[in-house]
């Protein structure tokens, strides 16, 4: 047991301990603002304040913790074993140089993205903006890093102290944008798509599509049976998220109401957990998420807990609580589209913090690490370096023994048009990623 003592509690204070110490290093702890009681205390102390107390633990804080406004932080970077760190301290007798949990809170608030900054051309958050990038740590789970340093630091002067054994483990997510690319889209849009077809002189594909419609071949974003036989395979946790929105110029999957694609995802729902894509519509307009995450509940007879946006296009605060209105309880949004790594700094599932009425909330928020369109759109890679890329960051989350969270579509794995070659770069990845998890568990 480690007492921790702070000259004032505060939400942000009593989240980010109960983050640091409950979820990511699994110690138990108390908070005391007694200062005469924990002086006298002989177990394992930390004191979180400006100035040690007598020859506990001792982490200088700064003022983030203690504030409740939102406002630019000149931030610095600096080293600390080779880590990169931030909110550095300059006492003599502080333990580590730097205030461990507000850089923490910082990330995972993602406080960054509360104040003014410039919006991609779907008015997302790009990461460009982010302070992570703008410092060639992106790729670091940091928190977890941190975490872990702050493990070793507390052992080495409390040995007593008993950690329990975290695991890597590995999550397997879908994104189901388009179900089918020819097949189920109603007689306007086959004729549409074949006319285009036919127009620019595409007449093998006018033919391939035509022969689709008609059960002569297999539909080529129809990869669901391989995504299967996979699952069954490696025996990995998966979750799918489902487009069950109207048709748009973002959002252009199957009809919600289509008996076919209903019976897909009812298929599926054997196979692993199934979530809520809310559509790049439902972006401003609660009543439609609503309904899109209503319809999917009727149609599998299940409750839908889980969701990821479309595109990614959400924007904090007011995506999560809409979420939270509509009794989603975890939520897998927390990435990039146009690249890889830890937009959180983290690597381990944790409730999301409003910053604007500065308070936690029961979303839990599951980062995600890579996704399919980033390492080939957005890094320009070729299989061969995505691969590489992939097995990078799985390596960096085992050495915190974080989760690793991938987010394919079923069409990137059709091993046609664009996505040739892609197909193998997946299964590898599940491969590389389920042994290293089997063996740990071993």
């Amino acid at each position: 047991m480690l007492l921790v003592y702070i000259d004032k509690m505060t939400n942000r204070v009593g989240y980010t301990l109960n983050l640091i110490f409950k979820d990511v290093l699994g110690l138990n702890y108390s908070i005391t603002t007694n200062k005469e009681n924990f002086i006298k205390s002989e177990g394992a102390k930390l004191s979180y304040t400006k100035h040690q107390l007598k020859d506990e633990f001792f982490i200088c804080s700064t003022d983030l913790l203690f504030e409740t406004i939102i406002e630019n932080k000149d931030i610095n970077i600096s080293f600390y074993n080779k880590v990169p760190i931030f909110f550095r301290t300059f006492s003599r007798k502080a333990s580590i140089p730097f205030d461990i949990f507000a850089a923490t809170f910082y990330m995972v608030s993602r406080y960054e993205e509360y104040l003014p900054f410039v919006q991609d051309k779907y008015g997302r958050f790009s990461h460009q903006e982010s302070l992570a990038f703008k410092n060639c740590f992106l790729s670091k789970p940091v928190v977890n890093i941190w975490a872990d340093i702050l493990k070793k630091e507390l052992l080495e002067k409390f040995p007593s102290l008993e950690f329990p054994p975290y695991y890597f483990r590995y999550y397997n997510t879908i994104d189901i944008d388009s179900a089918y690319s020819f097949k189920c889209k109603g007689l306007s849009r086959k004729l549409w798509g074949m006319s285009k077809d036919l127009f620019s002189g595409r007449f093998n594909e006018c033919l391939y599509r035509f022969q689709v419609c008609f059960n002569k071949k297999k539909d080529p974003f129809d990869t669901f049976d391989y995504q299967v036989s996979l699952i069954n395979k490696y025996k990995i946790k998966t979750i799918f998220f489902v487009l069950f929105g109207h048709y748009g110029k973002y959002d252009k999957n199957i009809s919600s109401y289509n008996k076919k694609f209903q019976r897909l995802i009812k298929n599926l729902c054997d196979y692993g957990k199934m979530g809520i894509h809310p559509s790049y519509s439902s972006f401003e307009d609660e009543q439609e998420l609503s309904s899109q995450i209503k319809h999917l509940t009727e149609v599998i007879h299940k409750p839908i807990t889980r969701s990821r946006y479309h595109y990614l296009k959400f924007r904090l605060p007011i995506s999560y609580r809409r979420l939270l209105n509509n009794m989603i309880t975890d939520e897998y949004s927390m990435g990039y589209s146009n690249t890889v790594g830890f937009r959180s700094g983290i690597c381990s599932g944790y409730n999301f913090y409003d910053l604007a009425i500065d308070g936690e909330t029961k979303l839990r928020l599951h980062p995600f690490n890579i996704m399919d369109v980033a390492l080939k759109n957005g890094l320009g890679l070729n299989p061969e370096e995505a691969l590489e890329r992939i097995k990078q960051i799985i390596d960096e989350i085992v050495k915190v023994n974080g989760d690793f969270i991938s987010v394919w579509h079923n069409e990137s794995l059709s091993n046609q048009y664009e996505w040739e070659g892609w197909k193998e770069v997946y299964e590898k990845m599940v491969e590389y990623a389920s042994n290293i998890e089997r063996k740990v568990f071993k």
